[in-house]
């Protein structure tokens, strides 16, 4: 359909794809307007802050230190040095990802923030003798303040323990201004100062996959974007696709008829999808966000995070201790994730069915799932080579007789890309998009992209069940402007599969009410060391980048609780975590990026958190979780230094680091001794914090053998509401220890198997 062609084609130029041929640049990173509604005295404020976390320096770099390792002078660093991000529009495009991003209580934080700054007496009282001059009248505001003081201020913020609002204002202003800084393009898809610190998006190369590249747009059989068609190319389009549709005549619906509909195409919505459509059942998929293929993806950072993530990858807990990446486009988290693809340990499948009550996970049936999930995403144990932040995990596993174990993936033994995280280019990693939507979209399945569920539909039960309503369809809402009715999708079984964080929110607005539903959240709390390396010609063992090759490769188990794998960051998910010291401290930070190789502790945490509606969690590791943590970070950092690592550190935000020439045993033991792992900067009663990261969200609506223990039964059935099933990671009791994705699918595929027959059973009565 032409409007569907036009759409693909702004979708593509919309995720940098089509950078080989130069493109428009995505919504939001070259605007014409903002939105955000600041005032202009707010702004100056913000320019100012802006200023002075990145700062225009010498171009010298200061880079005399030659112990330390830093890479020559060049024209290209020179120019990195000068530029400000007082610059261009960089304070307006922080400005609106603060609007749009952070949680309401955040914005208005930093607004009052600003508006203090924004006077002579507001300056005074949040800056002191800083902002006091010798000359009429005498005190300044924050934006007239020479850059040394601004510079002196924001560090004395971000180290305050008895005033926590400035320390969080700092961080949301630190945090969004580094991102925009590295992550905004022009034009070419290019960001000025990527050359100076070593980085470039680089095309996929032939011999990067041992898998012949798929073919392109797969689901297109399928797939009804909605995002840009009308009322009428609507209701064609799902009449063509074999949909029994009923236009809307004074009611607010179009009602479409099916035998399951599917809130979600991630993990556990692109099995269901399969399973059901497999068993000859009439299969809609829900999912807002919009379809990409391999030739889409551009691996580049900031376009990429926008249309791939939820909320541009801006997610963080409400109680500001933990940033969260979640998918939000076709594929889900199977798209965007790190490709590790491990099994569920065996003590974990025997916790949950013994301690759990939910005999699934120990059955034959689970492990037959997991064999056939692995078979459908072709995993492979193998990797022909390495990236640099593995091969550094690998050394110095080895050097120190650890044990570093080979990650299976859902990809070629040749699979060398090290931008997964933004779509695979290559084609090579097979997520749901590639896999099972394929499989469903075959066997008459529909998609709706563009489209958001609103709320589960329910009508008094007269089966005579214990649960007093069914569940007879979906409303949701089409994300175009074309579109003027709401769509009502009537069925037989309806499924939640929209992830932890989405499920609760979408099973609350329905009206369910099981105290379960957002509650026993379990993030697998994240924590980063870093190693620099410089190059180094007599090394060639640990040569490349720190984002080139498979992201995930090699892994390291500390304890039952405790792994160290490797993450990907492109350079402004780089800049956003590292700690900011100081302007120059930061830029000489990152013209190391490329060498700085990254190894995270991941926990399977025992403290669980909250979902309390949507963009809206609450999280904070327990004392257990944090003491694992840190013996996790602390065995990294050990690795780093046994691989050869010149300097390593934390994310900690007092900087904490150690230079490693001629390094002693004790004075790495005192070190280690140093290394702590802190709460949030709202949370931390000493003048050091952190944030902890998350990619993996489980447990929000967890499985159990009665409503008193969870929100589903062992079929993935709401207590609640006959027909209503959840089939996503929100199901699974506990944190599972492990990237979760090969979990997902199995248990996912075991229930879709029951709700097969549940549905054929139901036609034989």
């Amino acid at each position: 359909m032409a409007v569907q062609g036009d759409q693909r084609e702004k979708a593509s130029a919309a995720t940098g794809g089509g950078r080989r041929r130069g493109h428009p640049l995505l919504r939001g990173w070259r605007r014409d307007t903002y939105t955000h509604g600041m005032h202009p005295a707010q702004m100056e404020a913000l320019r100012a802050m802006c200023g002075a976390l990145i700062p225009s320096l010498p171009g010298d770099g200061g880079h005399g230190d030659a112990g330390r390792g830093y890479p020559p002078c060049g024209k290209d660093l020179e120019r990195f040095y000068l530029a400000s991000a007082a610059d261009s529009t960089i304070p307006d495009e922080v400005a609106e990802l603060m609007v749009t991003r952070c949680i309401w209580e955040a914005v208005a934080l930093a607004w009052v923030v600003l508006w203090v700054l924004s006077t002579r007496v507001g300056t005074l009282l949040l800056c002191g003798r800083l902002c006091v001059s010798g000359e009429f009248p005498y005190v300044r505001k924050f934006a007239d303040m020479p850059p040394e003081t601004r510079e002196a201020a924001l560090q004395r913020w971000n180290r305050v323990r008895w005033l926590f609002p400035l320390r969080i204002a700092f961080a949301i202003v630190k945090i969004l201004c580094h991102y925009v800084f590295y992550a905004m393009v022009n034009e070419n898809s290019e960001n000025p100062h990527w050359k100076a610190i070593g980085y470039s998006v680089e095309e996929p190369r032939g011999d990067q996959t041992d898998a012949t590249p798929p073919p392109s747009r797969l689901l297109d059989v399928g797939v009804v974007e909605t995002r840009l068609l009308n009322d009428n190319v609507l209701l064609r389009s799902l009449v063509g696709r074999g949909l029994t549709v009923k236009p809307a005549a004074s009611d607010a619906y179009h009602t479409v008829q099916c035998d399951a509909v599917i809130v979600g195409s991630g993990c556990g919505g692109g099995v269901a999808a399969a399973v059901l459509a497999s068993a000859g059942y009439k299969v809609v998929v829900v999912e807002k966000g919009d379809y990409f293929t391999a030739e889409d993806y551009s691996s580049v950072e900031g376009p990429s995070m926008e249309r791939l993530f939820e909320r541009g990858g801006m997610l963080c807990t409400s109680n500001v201790t933990t940033m969260i990446f979640t998918g939000a486009t076709v594929g889900g988290g199977s798209a965007v994730n790190w490709s590790a693809s491990i099994r569920t340990p065996q003590e974990v499948t025997q916790e949950w069915a013994r301690e759990h009550g939910l005999p699934v996970f120990a059955s034959a049936g689970y492990v037959q799932a997991m064999d056939t999930v692995c078979a459908r995403l072709g995993v492979t144990d193998g990797c022909r080579e390495e990236g640099f932040q593995n091969k550094v995990v690998r050394r110095g596993c080895e050097a120190l007789g650890l044990c570093a174990d080979a990650v299976p993936r859902n990809s070629s033994e040749g699979h060398f890309c090290g931008s997964c995280n933004f779509g695979c280019p290559t084609g090579d990693k097979r997520g749901t998009d590639t896999t099972w939507l394929v499989d469903a979209v075959a066997r008459g399945a529909v998609i709706l992209t563009g489209c958001k569920a609103e709320h589960f539909v329910f009508e008094s039960s007269t089966s005579g069940r214990a649960r007093s309503k069914k569940c007879v369809g979906l409303v949701a809402t089409c994300m175009s402007n074309g579109i003027t009715k709401k769509l009502r999708i009537e069925a037989k079984v309806s499924i939640s599969a929209c992830g932890a964080l989405m499920t609760p929110p979408l099973l609350r607005n329905s009206g369910l009410k099981n105290r379960h539903i957002g509650r026993n959240l379990h993030l697998h709390p994240v924590s980063m060391a870093w190693g620099y390396f410089p190059e180094n010609k007599q090394e060639p063992q640990l040569t490349g980048k720190c984002y080139e090759g498979g992201i995930i490769t090699s892994m390291h188990r500390v304890t039952e609780r405790t792994i160290i794998e490797t993450p990907a960051l492109g350079p402004a998910a780089f800049a956003a975590m590292v700690p900011w010291e100081s302007g120059r401290d930061m830029k000489e930070r990152m013209s190391r990026y490329s060498r700085t190789a990254h190894a995270f502790a991941l926990v399977r945490d025992r403290g669980a958190g909250f979902v309390d509606g949507e963009g809206r969690v609450r999280f904070t590791p327990s004392r257990e979780d944090v003491d694992e943590l840190r013996n996790g970070l602390r065995r990294a950092l050990r690795i780093l230094v046994a691989a050869g690592a010149a300097e390593v550190g934390t994310h900690r935000s007092d900087g904490l680091r150690l230079r490693c020439k001629g390094l002693r045993d004790e004075d790495l033991e005192a070190f280690l001794d140093e290394v702590t792992i802190e709460k949030g900067p709202m949370h931390s009663m000493t003048d050091k914090w952190a944030l902890h990261s998350s990619a993996h969200q489980m447990g929000s609506c967890r499985m159990a053998t009665s409503p008193r223990h969870g929100a589903v039964d062992g079929r993935g059935e709401s207590w609640e509401a006959e027909g209503l099933y959840v089939c996503d990671s929100s199901l699974l009791p506990t944190a599972v220890g492990v990237n979760p994705m090969i979990t997902i699918q199995s248990i996912a595929y075991c229930l879709s198997k029951g709700i097969a027959e549940s549905l054929a059973q139901g036609k034989r009565e």
